[in-house]
């Protein structure tokens, strides 16, 4: 609540948020070996929703990290000692049993799928990709709108300059998506076909074929301050704040309706019902 502006959090009333929390956490059954199960802690690791919750209790957990940074102005390590810093560590700790701090002091570190060296005073991010993760990617082999092969080595190498420091850091993550691609049954000459476009849209083909550190880092620094997705639809929605998607509108109640989710499942449901029609009058 106190997060909350006039009992709410965005669009969402607080009441609603804490109704679809018991929704979601009381209901969340899965089937196994011919059984039903019931999960009676934690929640789905597939569920929308859970990810939203675990970003909300962690927000709060971290609060008190947070107020002792701004206590001694600066971030958690800059501390007297190594032994203060262990303190507030176990102090945070034993605050939650389901909480499990894991503490690392090296000159490399992993933050979600970037890997931040410290090398002589100057840090150098790269992309972190987790051992036990497969090279799998959509295969070229499945049968989605053609598009959505084209934007996969472009949306890759597009990661890549963003996190990738260094250019050479950048032709091998490259190099690792060229090999994605290929054991994806993707053919050699599609991949080739949309590598250059990345480089040829981002005026950037001397870093394909010389390794340009200068235009890299142009290329770098550009694709870095460039919101992404994500971020241009929470910047139109802060806007536009009356304006929902149809997931989000409200709906008269008709067990006999099924409202689509969203205009792409609209456009698809009325392509059906025509071919249907078709077929019928044929």
């Amino acid at each position: 609540m106190k997060y909350s502006k006039q009992g709410k959090i965005g669009t969402f009333a607080i009441d609603h948020i804490m109704k679809m929390a018991r929704l979601i956490l009381d209901t969340n059954c899965f089937a196994y070996n011919n059984k039903y199960y019931k999960q009676i802690r934690g929640a789905a690791m597939g569920s929308a929703f859970t990810q939203v919750l675990a970003n909300i209790y962690m927000f709060e957990w971290e609060q008190d990290l947070i107020q002792y940074q701004e206590k001694h102005n600066g971030i958690y390590g800059r501390l007297n000692s190594i032994e203060e810093i262990y303190r507030e560590l176990e102090k945070a700790q034993h605050k939650d049993i389901n909480i499990k701090i894991t503490t690392i002091i090296s000159t490399s570190i992993h933050f979600l799928d970037v890997t931040i060296t410290n090398g002589n005073g100057k840090l150098r991010t790269s992309i972190y990709h987790k051992p036990t993760t497969e090279s799998y990617i959509l295969p070229y082999t499945s049968d989605p709108p053609r598009h959505i092969h084209r934007n996969i080595p472009y949306e890759a190498l597009l990661r890549a300059a963003r996190i990738c420091l260094h250019v050479n850091d950048f032709y091998f993550e490259r190099i690792r998506i060229d090999m994605s691609l290929l054991l994806n049954h993707y053919p050699p000459s599609f991949i080739t076909k949309q590598i250059n476009r990345f480089f040829r849209l981002n005026n950037a083909m001397s870093v394909l074929h010389e390794l340009n550190e200068d235009v890299y880092h142009h290329l770098h620094q550009t694709l870095l301050r460039q919101p992404t997705r994500r971020e241009k639809t929470l910047i139109y929605m802060m806007h536009y704040p009356t304006v929902k998607p149809l997931v989000l509108q409200p709906k008269i109640w008709n067990k006999e309706l099924m409202y689509p989710c969203y205009l792409t499942q609209l456009h698809h449901h009325l392509h059906t019902d025509r071919s249907i029609q078709r077929t019928n009058r044929v």
